[in-house]
């Protein structure tokens, strides 16, 4: 495997277990707090790990560069997810 395919997988998978742990988070407050923008967040996370992931696992791994367009997207989507737990932490009055 190339050198850059293997930064990839490597990459991806830092992502991965950073995200996971996003995830559990996002699990945590969900049962603490009710709203929605705990549930976007969770999504958001989900759709970033298999675009961003996803992609670059596929790329990494196979070779198969078609699917490196949706890396970006996925990227975007963990953005969502933290300015979703951001802007939850900035309306809760704190206790």
């Amino acid at each position: 495997m190339p050198d850059d395919r293997l930064e990839w997988v490597e990459t991806a998978a830092r992502y991965q277990l950073v995200h996971a742990l996003a995830l559990l988070v996002c699990a945590m407050l969900a049962d603490r707090y009710k709203g929605r923008i705990v549930t976007v967040a969770g999504a958001a996370f989900t759709a970033g790990t298999l675009l961003f992931c996803g992609g670059l696992y596929v790329a990494g791994l196979t070779g198969w560069r078609a699917v490196i367009p949706v890396v970006p997207v996925g990227g975007a989507c963990f953005l969502a997810g933290w300015a979703a737990l951001l802007w939850m932490a900035l309306r809760r009055p704190s206790a």
